[in-house]
């Protein structure tokens, strides 16, 4: 799945058509301002759908979609281009035809607007976490969306032992890289939808916390253990900066890493 954010400023009437009119695209409304935007078939045809707060439009690959609003001030949106066969692959599912060949205008789901709207927040972001995080997202839209999962976690038991261990080893040998959710999932054998379930039964989190978690715990280490600026604690961690570290530690743990080293260490 490719994602794109979006932001718009202006005034007065706009039309626009939809880019990526190839691709099946779900389109989700983050922010408007001034008048409702207007998802359209037909440049000068109106909506058939009445206004929706929060609303997202899916439109299939070769469908035309237009944009409108009588008078728009700003707009951000997030596009997600998907990719079926790719999806299918590494999922181990199998998506419903119908579903993906029938557009859907002005449709609101408070289950997959705040999914869509973090992995928004989530483009663009360095931290190596964030890959996980992105992969985790994209695959509780397109479960909520379209997928019938073949596979079920019928004891809900979590992974078996060796899987488990194969897969922390790997990441605590690569807590501070991006590392894609199909890359874990594949080294044990499971579709990314199986193996999400199963890891989050063994470990209680999902596999982006669990590294986040690791890469604090390895920071906690370093700051207790030798006298490492802060800085340095963070690059080698894997956070983009110690703002970033900081706000970060101080949201695990509750303090930020100055004072919880300090209160450590005296």
């Amino acid at each position: 799945m490719s994602v794109e954010v979006s932001r718009w400023r202006g005034s007065g009437t706009v039309s626009h058509q939809f880019p990526h009119k190839s691709k099946t695209r779900l389109v989700a409304l983050l922010e408007e301002v001034g008048s409702p935007c207007e998802p359209r078939l037909h440049e000068n045809r109106p909506c058939p759908v009445g206004y929706t707060p929060r609303h997202m439009d899916f439109a299939p690959a070769g469908m035309e979609v237009w944009g409108f609003s009588r008078d728009v001030r700003f707009v951000k949106d997030v596009t997600l281009l998907f990719d079926f066969a790719t999806l299918g692959q590494r999922w181990d599912a199998q998506f419903d035809a119908n579903m993906i060949s029938a557009p859907r205008l002005r449709f609101s789901d408070e289950r997959i607007w705040p999914l869509t709207k973090l992995l928004a927040n989530a483009v663009g972001d360095t931290d190596p976490s964030v890959q996980l995080y992105g992969d985790g997202l994209i695959a509780a839209i397109t479960a909520r969306l379209f997928a019938e999962p073949r596979e079920l976690v019928a004891d809900g038991r979590g992974l078996a032992s060796w899987q488990l261990r194969r897969i922390i080893e790997f990441l605590d040998a690569h807590l501070s890289e991006r590392i894609e959710l199909a890359d874990l999932a594949a080294m044990v054998g499971l579709s990314q939808s199986h193996f999400s379930r199963s890891f989050k039964a063994s470990t209680g989190m999902p596999p982006y916390r669990w590294q986040l978690f690791q890469r604090i715990r390895r920071a906690q280490a370093l700051l207790l253990d030798s006298d490492a600026a802060l800085d340095q604690v963070a690059e080698v961690t894997g956070f983009a900066d110690t703002v970033h570290f900081g706000r970060t530690f101080r949201k695990l743990i509750g303090a930020t890493p100055a004072a919880w080293r300090r209160d450590r260490k005296n």
